[in-house]
């Protein structure tokens, strides 16, 4: 017997307030083997406060534009931070939309 498949709609999915910072929206899309999915949506002026990536994280921005270690990640643009990666300065100034595959 194989494992199921998982499908998501992201339509239905609602959006709600991120535990870690102001102004941070996530829906969860889903996870599995300790990875999760999650939309996530900066508003202008949203910062992610300091952390430590357990795991390796991997963002596809969507639209708008996101800060990250100094660069700039537009619309189409994709970002990797590898596991044990320290960051205080993700940041959006002008809101942005991305896809986030991360450590649960």
């Amino acid at each position: 017997m194989s494992t199921p498949f998982i499908v998501t709609s992201g339509k239905e999915v609602r959006w709600r307030k991120s535990t870690f910072a102001e102004g941070i929206f996530v829906k969860d899309l889903g996870s599995s083997d300790g990875q999760a999915m999650q939309l996530v949506r900066f508003e202008p002026g949203a910062r992610f406060p300091w952390h430590k990536h357990a795991g390796p994280e991997f963002i596809y921005v969507i639209e708008g534009e996101d800060v990250q270690r100094g660069l700039r990640l537009g619309s189409g643009c994709a970002g990797i931070a590898p596991a044990g990666t320290e960051e205080d300065d993700f940041a959006s100034e002008t809101g942005a939309t991305f896809l986030l595959v991360c450590t649960e």
